[in-house]
């Protein structure tokens, strides 16, 4: 796996202090995306399934995804924490427990490796990504760090 976590930045949004508060509401989230059609806000919605870094405990996040170029089945995720100076928690499960990370998507679990895209691979990804959601263009302006974009290939 092709995971080198990126440096936290010196300045960005205010998203981390909003995630910390909304993670008590998760499973209620959870169930709010899955009974609107796995979407938010007009992205296609996956569920990250990771280890906990310190915790060593299973965790969901829903995630906004992007298809993957290529002939297998992969996702593009980022890691954006809506432009926060730091990287979000599931990023760090992403580097602690890589072996150990699943998706569902479209109602059907998987097994991936994620890999963290870098040089022009990952300029290729985040064109993409920024062409289908300016959003994430915003993110990228809130902060000095660069967002880390992941690919999520299907192994099993």
């Amino acid at each position: 796996m092709n995971f080198e976590k990126t440096e936290p930045g010196t300045h960005g949004s205010k998203a981390r202090a909003l995630a910390t508060l909304m993670r008590p509401f998760q499973r209620t989230m959870v169930k709010l995306h899955r009974r609107t059609g796995n979407t938010f806000q007009g992205m296609d919605i996956l569920y990250l399934q990771t280890i906990g870094a310190k915790s060593g405990k299973e965790r969901q996040t829903p995630l906004a995804y992007f298809p993957g170029n290529g002939p297998d089945e992969a996702w593009l995720v980022v890691a954006s924490l809506g432009g926060s100076a730091t990287n979000p928690a599931w990023y760090h499960n992403l580097a602690a427990h890589p072996d150990r990370v699943a998706v569902e998507v479209d109602g059907r679990r998987h097994k991936v490796m994620a890999e963290q895209l870098d040089g022009e691979r990952r300029e290729q990804a985040w064109r993409r990504i920024v062409a289908s959601q300016r959003r994430y263009a915003q993110y990228q302006e809130k902060t000095d760090r660069v967002l880390p974009v992941i690919r999520l290939s299907r192994i099993d």
